[in-house]
């Protein structure tokens, strides 16, 4: 279901005032706030991109601020030199376009693609980014191309890779995004495995705005009464954070009785 493609792109690790400051901001949803901790040294080229991602999983949480995205990102696409830095600010372009494309904003469809091969053609196999790449190119398998084995193969390089890096919030979505075609393809237990870590793990990092539809997602492994108890624990942070993630509303309401 399109509602799941959501994307995580760092994680919390690390002693930087500044950083920490803007992750306790992202993580409940406050993405402008974020952004401008960060405007003063968006000149250089990695903050840049940085800006521009927060602004972009903004847009994918609320539906709203695509003009303000575009201008960071186009900002981050100005200011990068090396292959590293371009090749980052194509991966969040390619994005951008998936996320116009996801909520019918305007088919983006093969701007996103282009934009993610150039990413891979920029980034090296060992980069720093590439699981988030990979975890991207996934999703554009799954949700645009309904190809779930290209996406499965994409997926499970991007959890390898967030593995071998330590990036917990990046393998956060990438369980879940396994979980979501084991459930597919009716491994009920293997999805609920899959879900329970990528809840745990939000849990632990302490990402708000993300655990709502981790419970979600373990609510349609789980039989009941546990299921209802996971969707009301989910409509409870949804209301919480004033109805975001935008997506997860038509999952958290009841289908009406026939």
């Amino acid at each position: 279901m399109a509602h799941t493609a959501m994307s995580g792109s760092g994680t919390t690790e690390g002693d930087d005032p500044l950083q920490t400051a803007v992750w306790r901001l992202r993580s409940r949803g406050c993405w402008t706030d974020a952004a401008a901790l960060l405007s003063p040294t968006a000149d250089q080229p990695l903050v840049a991109v940085q800006r521009a991602a927060l602004l972009i999983e903004r847009c994918l949480y609320t539906e709203r601020g695509w003009p303000d995205a575009e201008d960071a990102l186009r900002a981050a696409e100005a200011v990068a030199q090396a292959d590293e830095e371009r090749g980052a600010a194509a991966c969040e372009r390619g994005y951008l376009a998936y996320a116009a494309t996801l909520h019918g904003v305007r088919d983006r469809a093969d701007e996103a693609r282009a934009a993610l091969g150039r990413a891979a053609a920029l980034l090296a196999p060992a980069s720093a980014g590439r699981p988030l790449l990979d975890f991207r190119r996934g999703l554009l398998a799954q949700y645009l191309a309904d190809t779930p084995q290209a996406a499965l193969a994409a997926y499970r390089r991007a959890h390898a890779g967030a593995t071998a890096q330590g990036d917990t919030l990046l393998l956060s979505f990438t369980w879940r995004h396994l979980a979501g075609l084991a459930l597919r393809d009716g491994e009920v237990a293997e999805a609920r495995h899959g879900f329970a870590e990528s809840l745990r793990l939000r849990e632990e990092l302490g990402y708000l705005v993300g655990t709502a539809p981790a419970l979600a997602a373990l609510a349609d492994a789980e039989p009941e009464p546990e299921a209802s108890r996971l969707r009301a624990e989910a409509q409870r942070l949804f209301r919480l954070l004033g109805g975001v993630p935008t997506w997860l509303a038509s999952h958290l309401t009841p289908s009406p009785a026939v």
